[in-house]
């Protein structure tokens, strides 16, 4: 017989907790949307209408004073607030899942890493574009050998968003944890370290471009990996024309790919996982693999968000290690750190 889905409390409503982590919650088999906390009255009912049953509490004070029901919290606040709520679910004994960046520093993350040991509580972060499809079709085309030895791996999350949006995720403020760097660069960082292991050095070149921006919106990353490849990644808001989401280099073939992972776009857009076509591209999506003598398309692997609520339900149940754990995060802080003191400093910051 099935064990019963465990039960999840999400804090937060926002973009994060609406598009992303309460679909994925919902249509895995093994977990519940049981609470959802937001203050805002409007977000409140839009839970009730998008899960039928879901109990809403307006603040993290009445959700942690009952949490008895619960089996997991999932943090999906402003970036300024996770810390806080990641250690105050750790210290109620609950495993916790927090959405990227898990911290403003390393030194933070590793805090919360050492509480989770020391409780023997799952902790685990949100990175969820290790399920995107190109990023899966690239693993594989490694895992084959089929680029030979890489040398240099390219990736690129441009936008063009040539006025500010606004909110906490453009703000100056240092304790709002905002700007392109802490938000497109922890993707970009955390597949690099993924793929190619440890940073050695790191130098950055980072630009507030907008007129009335107050935080990073154009940031260049070069990161030189114990293991010899050289990771060059890009963030813009700026950017009105976009460059290939991918390109690696290796001795024997290439692999390059356009544009973005369908998932995120069907989020937004209030589609489900659960189909047979989730997270799949069209041929005209699909990446290429060559030389320029000869390439040719490779079809891509299914993007496939759902795997990562998957793997965490498979962790609480097992006791094993989560998808994504918070000592990778702090290693993509460590790196969002040498890049940030290296673009203000104007040098190369060593690591390892």
């Amino acid at each position: 017989m099935n064990a019963s889905p465990l039960r999840v409390g999400l804090i937060g409503y926002g973009l994060a907790g609406s598009a992303f982590h309460a679909p994925l919650i919902a249509a895995s088999r093994d977990l519940s949307l049981h609470t959802v906390v937001t203050s805002r009255p409007e977000r409140a009912r839009q839970a009730r209408e998008d899960h039928p049953g879901v109990r809403t509490v307006a603040d993290a004070d009445a959700f942690f004073a009952d949490t008895g029901a619960l089996d997991l919290v999932v943090v999906a606040t402003p970036n300024r607030t996770h810390v806080a709520l990641a250690e105050r679910a750790l210290r109620a004994a609950l495993p916790v899942v927090v959405d990227k960046p898990l911290a403003a520093t390393a030194s933070e993350a590793e805090s919360l890493a050492a509480l989770a040991q020391e409780r023997g509580l799952l902790l685990s972060v949100f990175h969820n574009r290790r399920w995107d499809a190109d990023f899966r079709t690239l693993r594989a085309l490694l895992d084959r050998g089929d680029l030979g030895t890489v040398h240099r791996f390219e990736s690129r999350f441009e936008r063009w968003r040539p006025k500010p949006k606004g909110g906490w995720r453009e703000s100056g403020d240092p304790a709002d944890v905002g700007g392109l760097l802490y938000d497109l660069g922890s993707h970009v960082v955390d597949q690099a370290l993924a793929l190619f292991g440890p940073a050695a050095t790191v130098y950055a070149e980072s630009d507030v471009l907008r007129p009335g921006a107050e935080a990073d919106d154009d940031t260049f990353i070069a990161i030189l990996h114990t293991g010899g490849v050289r990771s060059h990644l890009w963030v813009s808001a700026l950017a009105a024309q976009h460059g290939p989401r991918l390109r690696v280099l290796g001795d024997r073939a290439a692999f390059v790919t356009h544009g973005l992972d369908p998932q995120e776009d069907a989020l937004r857009a209030g589609e489900r996982p659960g189909g047979p076509e989730w997270g799949v591209e069209p041929p005209s999506a699909w990446g290429t693999l060559g030389t320029v003598a000869e390439a040719a398309p490779v079809p891509s692997l299914p993007g496939d968000y759902p795997a990562y609520y998957a793997a965490v339900a498979e962790a609480l149940r097992s006791g094993g290690e989560p998808p994504v754990t918070a000592l990778e995060a702090a290693d993509t802080l460590r790196v969002l750190e040498a890049a940030r003191h290296s673009a203000a400093r104007r040098v190369t910051v060593t690591l390892a």
